[in-house]
Parts: C-alpha cells; sequence; structure tokens
C-alpha cells in the first residue's frame, strides 16, 4: 500500500468516478482503475460496489476512504514541516471561507496579507460552512472560517460576533419596530440561504426553541437576490448585522433580532491535530491584528 495508490482510491470517491479522478492525478483511467483492483487485492476485500458506470463505497471501503483522507492529510503537513525547516522562502496558504460576510472580513486581509507576503500562494476554497468543516476535516484545507459552535476536533480563534437583523419590506406592518423576536415572526414565510449555509441552522434552532417550524418560501445562496425577494415583499430574510447595513434603500426595512443564541460568531479553525503550517499562523496573527480595529 502506498500513499499514491490511496490517493487514486480518495479522487475516484471525491470525484465520483474513475475518469474524473484520472484527471485529477494526471494519469489514465485505465491506471486509476488498475490501483484502486490493486487496492482492494491487498487488502482482500471490494472497497467499492460498481453499479454500471457508477460506484459506491462498500462498508469496508468507508473505512478505507476515512483512514486514507487522515494518512494523506499527514503527508501534506509532513512536507509543509519539512518545507519551513528547509527556510524556503516561497510557502502555500489553503484556506476556506464563506459567501456570506467574507467580502467584509477577509477581503482586506488578502490585500494586506499579499502586500506583506507576496510569495505566499494563497489557495482559495469557498463554501457554505457545513461543507467548509468536511474540508478542513479532511486536511484540504489549512484554515476554515466557520460559524460557532465548532467541533471539538478543531481549533479556534475568535474573528467576530454580530447579532442578526431581519429584513422585511418597508411596507410591512412590523417594519417600524426597533427589535422583534421569532414568535412574533411566525406566520410569516421564511426566505433562506441553500443547504449547508449555517445560518440557516442558528434560525432554524432557535424557532424549534421557540416551538413553530417556519414556512420557507425561497432559498437562494446569493445575498443580493435574497435581499430583492424581501424588498418585492415575498417574505422576511437573516442577515449578521454589519452586513444587512450595506443593503440601505426605501423598499427595504431592518429589525434587530432579539432572541437568545443567534448571534452570528465567525471564527477561524484549524483541526486540532494538525501541524499549521507558519504561512497560516501568520494568518491567524494578521486577522487578530486587523479584526481588533474592526
Amino acid at each position: 500500500m502506498n500513499l499514491r495508490t490511496l490517493r487514486a482510491f480518495v479522487e475516484v470517491v471525491r470525484q465520483g468516478g474513475f475518469s474524473q479522478a484520472a484527471q485529477v492525478v494526471f494519469t489514465t483511467q485505465s491506471s486509476v482503475s488498475k490501483s484502486v483492483k490493486g487496492l482492494e487485492d491487498e487488502l482482500g476485500t471490494p472497497l467499492l460496489d460498481r453499479i454500471g458506470h457508477r460506484s459506491q463505497l462498500t462498508a469496508a471501503g468507508e473505512v478505507v476512504y476515512r483512514r486514507a483522507q487522515a494518512m494523506l492529510a499527514e503527508r501534506d503537513s509532513l512536507i509543509a514541516e519539512l518545507d519551513e525547516l528547509r527556510e524556503l522562502k516561497r510557502g502555500m496558504l489553503r484556506i476556506g471561507l464563506p459567501p456570506i460576510g467574507s467580502h467584509i472580513l477577509f477581503a482586506p486581509l488578502f490585500a494586506s496579507y499579499r502586500n506583506r507576503y507576496p510569495g505566499i500562494d494563497i489557495r482559495l476554497v469557498e463554501h457554505g460552512s457545513r461543507q467548509l468543516k468536511e474540508t478542513l476535516r479532511a486536511g484540504e484545507v489549512d484554515l476554515a472560517a466557520l460559524l460557532a459552535p465548532i467541533d471539538p476536533d478543531f481549533e479556534f480563534q475568535d474573528v467576530r460576533v454580530e447579532p442578526l437583523m431581519v429584513l422585511m419590506a418597508w411596507d410591512h406592518p412590523l417594519a417600524g419596530k426597533k427589535t422583534i423576536d421569532l414568535p412574533s415572526l411566525a406566520n410569516l414565510p421564511f426566505i433562506l440561504f441553500e443547504e449547508g449555509f449555517a445560518l440557516n441552522s442558528i434560525i432554524l434552532d432557535a424557532c424549534e426553541r421557540r416551538g413553530f417550524k417556519p414556512t420557507i418560501v425561497a432559498r437562494s445562496g446569493q445575498i443580493d437576490f435574497t435581499v430583492g425577494l424581501v424588498a418585492a415583499g415575498l417574505g422576511v430574510a437573516f442577515l449578521p448585522r454589519m452586513i444587512a447595513r450595506q443593503y440601505q434603500h426605501a423598499a427595504l426595512s431592518h429589525v434587530l433580532l432579539d432572541e437568545p443564541k443567534t448571534d452570528w460568531h465567525m471564527v477561524l479553525a484549524w483541526r486540532r491535530s494538525a501541524y499549521l503550517p507558519l504561512a497560516a499562523r501568520t494568518w491567524l496573527k494578521l486577522a487578530s491584528e486587523a479584526h481588533a480595529n474592526l
């Protein structure tokens, strides 16, 4: 068993097929197929259940996939640590950021980091918080910006805590209020973000604690479109205060959500057991300095 074979197997699972995996590992489909077959023969058990052109993990495959991810992540950490020992002037920062809030919290930091460390190659991954957790856990990024609460296998550094604002059409009967709680919104249609956005969980969990399940009339991955739906009178939406303030126009009203355990708490997280490269530690230091002044 070698890491190249494990990488081929992992990419077959990640990419959803042998031909797609071959493109990622820069080899032929037949080579990938032989590598996976050789791994199955070595372990003495099928790892993939091949159904036509599709393949799905067997129970043994699930175990090997999970362990292989960890082994490949450790290999990347080893290389990063050795690079630092050689005092290389070049390096790489792999960071995962969510679509919501990054333009305010991290775009200026990118510019500052690039100016100070032009030799560092920044690899950016953008996903909702749920998928970013799995990306971080698999070792595909060094750091990820996530919403609290944070899983115990991660360490983290605080970035920003913001209350949520309820966005509604300007002529809504509740638009004149200074604050509002969730029970007051129970009969209104909700506009949420797409599946995988942790902000949805904050809202839905709070609704469940209040004893109701909201009617969801739309989901979107785009803030601008969500705000447009609210302004058109389709329903109410929720944004962190610092982001909501950027959407000030006549058709829209903002009301502070007065609800326990609904703050938007952004952190930078990393794997507790992983070696954190110097490029990532430097990012954390700059982030701490920058966000202390926000």
